[in-house]
């Protein structure tokens, strides 16, 4: 019997204000579960954050949209440049106040978030200082522009995250 060939699918990962994007192939045969779920739901986007911990990283915090989150499928905690990750968390995961989110952020709302992540950079770890290993599953990698992306993430680390969106589309 032939085994069944899953199609390549593309997405293209956003900062909307700075006019940036690089386009990413999803890793459909190591994290299918996560990569459906994701599929299903594009386009997705919020307001995005540069990471405090892990170091090279921008994300964004969503309302779920998978019926059941997926499983710890193709995990790290050494992501390296051009993963996209994803992360769910409960809101008492993220209400330290060590984290730096203002008391109007969305998932202060929201009982479960998913954080969505892009890595533009190498040397980074998935370590918290309130919770220990902080494994993310890939599921994407970027195969175009992440020599753009990366200069705008720095931008938005020197400059400031303040009315930036980080979406995620079909491509």
């Amino acid at each position: 019997m032939a085994e069944a060939t899953v199609p390549e699918r593309f997405i293209t990962v956003s900062l909307e204000r700075r006019g940036v994007s690089c386009t990413a192939k999803l890793l459909s045969d190591r994290a299918p579960i996560t990569c459906a779920a994701v599929w299903d739901a594009l386009p997705l986007g919020g307001d995005v954050y540069h990471a405090k911990y892990a170091r090279n990283e921008i994300y964004a915090l969503l309302d779920p949209f998978a019926a059941e989150e997926p499983p710890l499928e193709n995990p790290t905690v050494t992501p390296i440049p051009g993963d996209l990750c994803y992360f769910t968390f409960t809101k008492t995961q993220l209400a330290t106040a060590s984290y730096g989110y203002e008391e109007a952020a969305p998932h202060r709302e929201r009982s479960t978030v998913v954080d969505l992540a892009l890595f533009y950079e190498r040397n980074n770890l998935l370590i918290n200082g309130d919770a220990g290993w902080v494994p993310g599953i890939v599921w994407g990698s970027v195969v175009d522009g992440l020599d753009r992306m990366a200069d705008a993430c720095q931008d938005l680390w020197r400059a400031g995250a303040l009315g930036e969106t980080l979406s995620f589309a079909r491509a």
